[in-house]
């Protein structure tokens, strides 16, 4: 078995009675049970966060190493010109 750790956490009265609620529901056993699944969820959230962040910053490297910008219709006229391909291409 692993090794536990006990730990004293102050809380809100609010957070104190959502932590009592969802043991007193039977969605959890304990008081523990509940913060190691709220850690958890806390855990998960922040590695999501650092995998976006990372990927932006990955995005951002390719599109300045990709070279100069170069002029492009505006955005009206390009989404025009797509929608009449899209129109051929589905009547053809």
């Amino acid at each position: 078995m692993s090794k536990i750790e006990k730990l004293s956490i102050a809380l809100t009265p609010e957070l104190a009675a959502k932590v009592r609620e969802a043991v007193q529901s039977g969605d959890y056993a304990s008081t523990s049970e509940v913060i190691r699944d709220a850690l958890r969820g806390w855990a998960q959230s922040r590695n999501d966060r650092a995998a976006t962040i990372a990927y932006f910053r990955r995005m951002i490297a390719e599109g300045l190493a990709s070279g100069e910008p170069r002029e492009r219709p505006p955005l009206d006229e390009f989404l025009k010109a797509a929608r009449a391909r899209l129109a051929k291409d589905r009547a053809a």
